[in-house]
């Protein structure tokens, strides 16, 4: 049951155990594949919708700090924070905490027979890598949004899965907040400000993630968020200080029939820029065409990228010896009509997430050159689908 539910709840890609080539096509591909599904054959973000939901069918005008809180009328939506940080001896840590509201289908405004009764499910996921030992430890949380044990709020800006939560203030310009988490074996207790505007992604937040009417997702982020707090693992405590990037998305169908799963990279790089981008899989191992990215320039504007716009290459493989499930970790990036071309790789080989779903989500690094000179970056990884 626990697992079950996990799985509805997750807009994130779950992991269809689909017989991939091991070889992972170049972004600039194209092809089609099998049903976009997870391992108990339930379908996340293809075309088939259950409930009176919204979809994202145009550009949208962004209203802050509304935006910020839940919506809803929409049947997935993620609150996403992933972060660089290192403590005062340059000791490195990578931090995810996730929320995922999941809605149930029933119409907008339907009064409740019950305050138990819940129309949304909850899921976050927490985790930390410790670069320095190669440790990487993974938790989740799940439940009801129902008698206040899950939920978001606009303002004051607030998402809480139970004991876990994101809390301050944020506008389209600015943000203040404070991430917590707490497990058996891990804590955090981090303060973040947003030191860009919000990045508004896609096409004017509208992210295409097909060719059918409404298959996409409303998006935007904060790309560069200071970080400065405490980060314990195991009994050691760290202060830490370092960056991160919130990551929103909110969608009710928003994968194509023939996706298996993605790799998305968020990178904040040395010159100032930030890069996004993600590749749609199919299930030939070939890129979709709706595949691309966002370059968020040094004063917070976007230039949106294409799949013709970029090549990218794996250049390593791991394979987990919990779940035999083989990973794409390092890439080679060139964008040309950017004049970037980066390698990407993780700062630890192992950092599987293996819960109630499995995906690869870690740190990595980017070392490699712009037209101005050496460029370097850090940021998240998520390999989804494998």
């Amino acid at each position: 049951m626990r697992r079950a539910l996990a799985l509805l709840s997750l807009g994130l890609a779950a992991c269809k155990p689909a017989a991939l080539s091991d070889a992972v096509a170049p972004f600039s591909s194209a092809g089609a594949g099998a049903e976009f599904a997870s391992p108990t054959g339930l379908k996340f973000l293809g075309g088939q919708v259950d409930g009176d939901f919204a979809r994202a069918m145009q550009p949208r005008d962004f209203v802050f700090p509304r935006d910020h809180g839940s919506h809803a009328e929409f049947r997935n939506e993620w609150w996403y924070f992933t972060g660089n940080v290192e403590d005062a001896a340059g000791r490195p840590f990578g931090f995810e905490v996730t929320f995922f509201r999941f809605g149930l289908g029933r119409r907008a405004g339907e009064p409740r027979a019950s305050a138990w009764a819940a129309d949304q499910i909850w899921m976050a996921h927490f985790a930390i890598t410790d670069v320095q030992s190669a440790g990487f430890v993974a938790a989740e949380r799940l439940s009801r949004g129902a008698l206040g044990l899950a939920g978001a709020t606009a303002s004051p800006f607030h998402v809480w899965v139970e004991d876990w939560s994101v809390v301050g203030e944020a506008s389209d310009q600015s943000a203040t907040l404070t991430l917590r988490a707490k497990d058996a074996r891990m804590s955090i207790s981090l303060d973040l400000r947003a030191l860009k505007p919000v990045a508004i992604l896609g096409n004017r937040g509208l992210d295409a993630k097909g060719p059918e009417p409404g298959n996409a997702s409303y998006y935007y982020s904060f790309p560069r968020l200071a970080v400065h707090g405490t980060i314990e693992v195991d009994g050691r405590s760290s202060e830490v200080e370092g960056s991160a990037w919130m990551d929103r998305e909110w969608s009710t169908s928003a994968l194509s029939a023939g996706v298996v799963g993605w790799e998305w990279f968020g990178l904040r790089l040395s010159d100032g820029r930030e890069l996004m981008l993600y590749r749609l899989r199919q299930a030939d191992g070939s890129s979709s065409p709706y595949s691309g990215g966002s370059l968020i320039q040094v004063d917070g504007t976007t230039t949106r990228l294409r799949r013709g716009d970029l090549d990218l290459q794996p250049t390593d493989y791991w394979t987990s010896e919990r779940t035999r499930a083989r990973y794409p970790i390092a890439w080679r990036l060139d964008a040309p009509t950017a004049g970037i071309v980066l390698t990407i790789e993780p700062l630890v080989r192992d950092q599987e997430i293996d819960l109630s779903v499995r995906y690869w989500e870690g740190a990595v690094r980017a070392t490699g050159r712009a037209p101005a000179g050496p460029l370097n970056g850090d940021g998240y990884l998520e390999l989804t689908g494998y």
